[in-house]
């Protein structure tokens, strides 16, 4: 935000590098919201050198399609003003992004498959080793199935570096901003359904297409994690007991699909609008220790 040249040399500088493409993403991510989706691109087309170069000599997609990712979604944002929607096309970047990588990089996956299929395969005969019948059974993902994984990771990181540069931005310009509007992520009902039909056929198609659809619930955690952070304002709580739900997230398959299934309710139900209605806890928790005093 000072000025052109040093927002050109750190994204030059982090474009290259998977571990550090996140950065210049959120960087270009961030001029394209605070000074217009002109300035964003010519940015962008920076960022494309080092991470286009990587592409290219050493196959590695990813940096440039996080980069790429993010400033779209960094433009719907900026054009639509509306972070629910900005969410939803991450949807189409994660399924867009995994068709490039299963078109141009499936020789690259299809080493990965072989060495996972191997590795996999020794840790099974070591597992079941003695016993008198398989009783373990490891199966090694396909190209398509990567492809898809590889796709997830665009649109989920995407997201990210779009919320991070909204929390920059924010906090420059708007302190206070980016918590209440990240609070009022929500799906509108046509969005959130059109989601779970689409993810039912695909999966209808086969198991191995169960990566694809799990590209398309990707706007819909993240709407559950708005949803996640305004019942904590609702009812007081602190940030042990969001660091604690989201531990929990990342270790319990069963609480990501109740995410997901709370999100799609929350589309059609509104939770946010119930609890207007009613008195914040920590409030009236609050007015009553006060005429209690």
């Amino acid at each position: 935000m000072r000025g052109r040249v040093q927002a050109l040399l750190i994204t030059l500088a982090t474009a290259s590098l998977l571990l550090t493409c996140w950065i210049s993403a959120s960087i270009v991510a961030l001029v394209t919201l605070r000074q217009g989706v002109v300035k964003g691109l010519w940015l962008l087309l920076w960022a494309l050198l080092p991470s286009g170069s990587i592409a290219v000599v050493f196959g590695d997609l990813q940096p440039l399609m996080i980069i790429v990712g993010s400033t779209a979604l960094a433009v719907v944002l900026r054009s639509a003003v509306s972070l629910p929607l900005a969410v939803l096309c991450s949807a189409v970047v994660g399924l867009v992004a995994g068709w490039i990588f299963l078109a141009l990089a499936g020789g690259q996956l299809q080493q990965i498959a072989d060495m996972l299929a191997q590795m996999l395969g020794q840790m099974q005969q070591e597992i079941n080793a003695g016993a008198s019948s398989p009783e373990v059974v490891l199966q090694a993902p396909t190209v398509s199935q990567l492809a898809a994984i590889m796709g997830l990771g665009t649109a989920v990181v995407s997201v990210l570096c779009v919320l991070l540069a909204r929390y920059w931005q924010a906090w420059l310009y708007n302190p206070g901003g980016f918590a209440s509007e990240f609070r009022q992520l929500y799906l509108p009902p046509v969005g959130a359904l059109t989601l779970v039909l689409v993810a039912v056929l695909v999966v209808a198609l086969g198991a191995q297409y169960r990566y694809w659809a799990g590209i398309l619930a990707v706007p819909l955690v993240f709407a559950g994690f708005g949803l996640v952070h305004a019942y904590a304002k609702w009812r007081g709580k602190g940030s042990a007991w969001l660091m604690l739900f989201y531990g929990l997230w990342l270790l319990l398959d069963p609480l990501k699909w109740l995410l997901v299934l709370v999100a799609v309710t929350d589309s059609l139900i509104n939770f946010r609008a119930r609890w207007i209605r009613l008195d914040p806890p920590a409030q009236r928790d609050q007015d009553d220790s006060e005429e209690g005093g």
